[in-house]
């Protein structure tokens, strides 16, 4: 796995600084003293934060309740538990569980855990399963081919590395799959005979460049309808004239980022619209306009400003600038307010932890922490520091470079 000696340029104390007391003396003004059941509940979840965080002030972290440090021995062994057995409150997502094994495998990779041996060999085995006859992967083995456990499932063969894991790969059948779910203006249907969403476009095309499988022919027309589904925002929907979401436009960007069509977006609503997402008083991000936090737009919003600040890196205003977003807050957030005590990380306060809000929120971190030009910045304990996931793929640039140097000497499939 990747080495992280040297890597923190200075740790940084974490303070329960006097804006958040502003920002919420200004967020209570936001309903016009006219509360409504969303107003409430933000007000709640700020409440929550603010307790947290004077309650680490209070404490200077003796508390058992909050801490400056990972807790990565107990998310270590979380993780490691789902990787081998899963409670019955995991049944709702038996269509879901290459997407498990993704967030568990992404998680450790993250926190610099490798997995090897029979336990390796057996995650292989099980994906193969998942993956059918017409070159697609279903949420299980015997299921439906489906973009997004495609998606799951390459980025966890990457993730593996290996000739076992790659050779899984059936690339001139997936090829041809993904080339029936493709439609004439551009745009990607999930499944045979499902719907078209800015998510499909991103799996294929992360597939695709991962595997060395990627095409004009495949991707005819697939910025210009990418280009559509940004809206009067800033952001991107899921469709065009759908309202825009963070995960939607983390995929849109990072599918014109593939298509090296990044600059024909808006470039500067894009970026005023994310950052706005940021939350004042929490820290964290929230998916849309007047939502609430959560802990997995750490990466879905946050996972925006590394692929901007690449679009932007020439323009001379932006030459001293270390972020586009206070990653220091973010951290704040993640580390103080999304912690569960055995380990793990969750939604917001109060919430319960799961693998798949455990992967984005790390990944969030990871974001947070690498600052661009190289330059590391951890807060807290310096031990926090996370391996550096890749900007559009989200998962370890070792990996995917391996990954890319295998497949770049197979021919590509034309559909």
């Amino acid at each position: 796995m990747a080495s992280l000696e040297k890597a923190v340029e200075e740790p940084l104390d974490i303070l329960c600084e006097f804006r958040r007391y502003k920002a919420i003396e200004a967020a209570g003004n936001n309903d016009n003293k006219n509360p409504t059941a969303s107003s409430v509940e933000q007000r709640a979840v700020e409440s929550s934060c603010l307790r947290l965080y004077e309650l680490f002030q209070s404490s200077n972290g003796g508390n058992s309740r909050v801490t400056t440090s990972l807790r990565r021995d107990q998310t270590i062994s979380f993780l490691h538990r789902g990787l081998k057995n899963l409670s019955e409150g995991f049944e709702c997502l038996d269509a879901s569980r290459p997407w498990l094994v993704y967030w568990i495998l992404h998680s450790l990779e993250l926190l610099n855990v490798s997995i090897g041996g029979q336990q390796r060999l057996n995650i292989i085995k099980f994906l193969a399963q998942c993956q059918n006859p017409d070159g697609g992967f279903g949420g299980g083995p015997y299921q439906v081919s489906h973009l997004a456990p495609t998606y799951a499932t390459v980025n966890a063969l990457v993730i593996l590395g290996g000739n076992e894991a790659y050779k899984i790969i059936n690339r001139e059948t997936l090829v041809e799959w993904m080339n029936q779910l493709r439609l004439d203006d551009g745009s990607f249907i999930m499944h045979i005979g499902g719907e078209v969403d800015i998510r499909g476009v991103y799996c294929a095309l992360s597939v695709a460049m991962l595997t060395n499988t990627f095409s004009e022919e495949l991707f005819h027309k697939t910025a210009q309808w990418v280009l559509k589904c940004q809206t009067y925002e800033g952001g991107f929907g899921g469709v065009p004239g759908m309202e825009a979401h963070g995960g939607y436009s983390f995929c849109g960007l990072a599918a014109l980022m593939f298509l090296k069509k990044g600059r024909l977006c808006n470039i500067d609503t894009l970026l005023k619209w994310a950052a706005n997402r940021q939350m004042r008083v929490e820290g964290g991000f929230q998916g849309r306009t007047n939502k609430l936090v959560d802990g997995c737009y750490s990466f879905w919003q946050g996972g925006i400003f590394p692929l901007l600040q690449e679009l932007l890196k020439d323009e001379e205003a932006l030459q001293h600038t270390s972020w586009l977003f206070d990653h220091r807050a973010l951290q704040e957030y993640l580390i103080v307010c999304c912690q569960d005590t055995r380990g793990g990380l969750v939604d917001k306060p109060g919430k319960s932890r799961d693998y798949y809000h455990t992967c984005y929120t790390l990944s969030g971190l990871s974001v947070a922490q690498h600052m661009p030009c190289d330059r590391r910045t951890v807060l807290g304990d310096p031990a926090n520091l996370l391996v550096p996931t890749h900007p559009l793929f989200n998962i370890g640039q070792d990996a995917v470079e391996a990954a890319k140097s295998y497949f770049s000497h197979l021919s590509v499939p034309i559909p």
